[in-house]
């Protein structure tokens, strides 16, 4: 059997007409469509390289080298890793920042970058053994932070001559110096729990003889008294005198315990220019642990 196939209508036939219309229709309907595309194609190029947009520009804008505008910019880096903990080079900032507050390097002038990250590395050691050994220092009360804050200000020779005593002096050093109150608190807790741990690591089982004050009183301190000047009696400064014979002794175990962690320890400085020409030397306990007056019975 032949297949029929429904016949074109004529051009006389009202069906020809609207059979011409939507075909007409169709077609214009996708020639629409593919001139939007090519145009959306070619106009982004034409945007971006078009002369006119680029006389738009401001003079300083299209004078500005490449380098300039995309030049990246390092905020903060990396300067030595301690057993896996990273020292920045903001800490080595912030470290000789916080120095003005070290009653033992106002003689000493200025840290320099290479001895405060000795200081950021001992640090490092000390608190990474304290959680080692699992030594509960005692966690400082916000009132002692306070009473050493206060000596501070009152005592420290660089806070004196500012007159930190008064808020508004005290306001006054912190801005010249880039410091912050929460800055110098931190700071303050900090060396008051490492002499807590110095105290439950290493001064139990240390004792002075009477022998060792009496010698230290006869060598060291009478020397200090002028001729004719009134000298206090051994039995009113023995206290004292042992206190910082203690001191000593245990100073020489700190700084034989912090060397063999620096040498057992992962230790890695990734800044040449800061590495030390000497063999690295451990820091002393804080300051304040050897805060012992001794002249004139104070």
């Amino acid at each position: 059997m032949r297949a029929t196939y429904p016949s074109r209508p004529s051009s006389r036939d009202p069906r020809h007409a609207a059979f011409v219309s939507a075909t007409g229709f169709a077609l214009f309907h996708q020639a629409c469509l593919i001139a939007t595309f090519t145009l959306a194609l070619c106009s982004y190029p034409l945007r971006a390289q078009s002369p006119a947009a680029s006389s738009q520009q401001p003079a300083s804008q299209a004078s500005t080298p490449a380098s300039q505008v995309l030049a990246p910019q390092t905020l903060d880096r990396v300067v030595a890793v301690v057993n896996n903990h990273a020292i920045l080079l903001s800490d080595i900032d912030e470290e000789i920042r916080l120095s003005i507050l070290d009653p033992a390097g106002q003689n000493s002038g200025t840290l320099t970058p290479q001895h405060a990250l000795e200081q950021l590395i001992s640090r490092a050691l000390i608190q990474q053994q304290m959680r080692q050994e699992d030594i509960q220092a005692a966690e400082p009360t916000q009132s002692q932070v306070d009473t050493r804050l206060k000596e501070l200000r009152t005592e420290l020779p660089a806070c004196v001559h500012a007159n930190c005593a008064t808020d508004l002096g005290w306001e006054a050093f912190l801005g010249t110096h880039t410091l912050t109150q929460e800055q110098v608190d931190t700071a303050l807790r900090y060396r008051l729990q490492i002499l807590s741990f110095i105290e439950l690591r290493f001064r139990q089982g240390i004792s002075v003889s009477d022998q060792e004050i009496a010698a230290y009183y006869h060598n060291t301190l009478l020397p200090l008294y002028a001729k004719g000047e009134e000298r206090p009696p051994l039995e009113k400064v023995s206290p004292r005198i042992q206190e910082i014979l203690l001191q000593q002794k245990v100073n020489v175990l700190f700084d034989d315990w912090l060397r063999n962690l620096r040498t057992q320890g992962d230790v890695e400085v990734l800044d040449p220019s800061l590495e030390k020409t000497g063999p690295a030397e451990p820091s002393s306990p804080p300051a304040d642990s050897q805060r012992v007056k001794t002249k004139g019975g104070q």
